[in-house]
């Protein structure tokens, strides 16, 4: 879960392309952690496999309801009230909204071809929950940038984050990116690699920059609103919204 350190596999894109099988892949390291009785091993093997399951039931769901590529697997949702609009989706893919872990995770997107698996949750909460717009456009981004990108885990992922899919994340579960950022980015190493203008903010500030006092942004070269930009949405605010439109869908149930 910590995007500031090497904690991940990377075997995704071997997954993705054939060069690994999934079952390979799970003997392997069913064998290395019977081998290796070091702390952590058993829980690493196990939170790795966890992952190559949800990987399977991925390509279950779409096997065995290839629609949901394009529409809900609930059918409730069908009627949900997304927006249109091009700018605030312009905004998410550049790296632009003003909240930094989300920032640097597209950022990271568009330079390598990757993101860490909780900055991907983050980044598409942030899409389909604070700025309102279609899981469908989010999918399709990231279907044409990510290296690794799946057809069926892509949507299953997707779905789930917009809380209309199997086993779906619940909608009102709606992340705050900078807890997020302040949890798993504690001293800001991630953000500070992929938004180098906020690079001289200090960890206490570097995931709220806009809570940051004018000495602190001044010390550190920050300019809100032209070096980096201030926040697209307010947090609270944009919650609340999300959730008055899902209480839309279910009064017309």
């Amino acid at each position: 879960d910590r995007p500031d350190l090497a904690g991940t596999s990377r075997l995704s894109p071997y997954l993705h392309f054939g060069c690994l099988g999934a079952r390979q892949a799970w003997h392997a390291v069913q064998s290395w952690a019977a081998a290796d009785s070091a702390p952590g091993t058993a829980r690493g093997a196990e939170a790795f496999l966890r992952q190559l399951v949800w990987r399977e039931f991925a390509h279950h769901l779409l096997f065995h309801f290839p629609g949901t590529i394009h529409a809900p697997l609930r059918p409730e949702f069908g009627d949900f009230p997304w927006r249109d609009d091009p700018d605030a989706f312009s905004v998410w893919t550049r790296g632009r909204t003003g909240f930094p872990l989300v920032d640097a995770g597209m950022r990271q997107l568009w330079a390598t071809g990757w993101m860490h698996n909780r900055v991907r949750m983050v980044a598409a909460s942030f899409l389909v929950k604070h700025l309102l717009l279609p899981w469908q456009k989010g999918a399709a981004w990231f279907l044409d940038t990510l290296v690794d990108a799946d057809l069926a885990n892509n949507t299953f992922g997707w779905q789930w984050t917009a809380g209309c899919g199997a086993d779906a994340a619940p909608w009102f579960r709606i992340f705050n990116p900078v807890l997020q950022g302040e949890k798993f980015d504690p001293q800001g190493d991630y953000v500070r690699k992929w938004i180098p203008e906020l690079g001289r903010l200090p960890g206490r500030w570097i995931h709220r920059p806009w809570d940051a006092p004018a000495a602190v942004l001044a010390g550190a070269g920050v300019i809100l609103g032209k070096s980096y930009p201030r926040p697209a949405v307010d947090h609270a605010a944009a919650r609340a919204r999300a959730l008055a439109a899902l209480a839309a869908v279910r009064s017309r149930r």
